[in-house]
């Protein structure tokens, strides 16, 4: 696996954040089995930088925690199949990895949410990465069914990998 970190703001969280992000990014390949190497970039960034991503890209205007920009396409979310038909779009020429995409999460946010919601910042981040890493897989949350299947995948992750409120 690829993991490219990027922070364009301080980070003082009291954790290793690189080395969390690795084993959550690196557990839910595992867990839902992605069956080709992967890329994925994480930003680090502050509320006016992710409020201007948003005013750009999905015209909120107004910071959120965090945005996921899928690369791949799914018809089924976590059904990676289609991928042994597609073109050599979907994996970087240089390593032959499977180009999962983007997560850009607001530090800010990670340390007002897990105040707001009364658990770690740890936990907070982890959540965070472990929402957008199953946007990456094709999963959603903009029905009710899709959104309990989605909120049922993170909290068994965050358990597996005890990382608890």
């Amino acid at each position: 696996m690829s993991f490219y970190l990027e922070t364009e703001c301080p980070i003082d969280f009291s954790f290793d954040y690189q080395e969390i992000a690795q084993k959550v990014i690196t557990y839910c390949l595992e867990r839902e089995k992605f069956p080709y190497e992967a890329e994925v970039n994480l930003t680090l960034t502050d509320n006016e930088g992710i409020w201007q991503i948003n005013k750009a890209y999905r015209d909120i205007d107004r910071p959120t925690d965090v945005l996921s920009f899928p690369m791949l396409s799914y018809d089924t979310p976590g059904d990676f199949s289609f991928l042994e038909e597609e073109s050599d779009d979907n994996f970087n020429p240089d390593t032959g990895e499977a180009i999962l995409g983007d997560i850009i999460i607001s530090v800010e946010k990670v340390k007002e949410q897990a105040l707001e919601y009364g658990h770690s910042e740890l936990r907070e981040y982890a959540f965070l990465i472990t929402h957008s890493m199953l946007h990456l897989f094709g999963y959603d949350h903009m029905e009710k069914e899709e959104a309990d299947i989605m909120e049922n995948l993170q909290k068994q992750i965050l358990e597996e990998l005890r990382i608890l409120r």
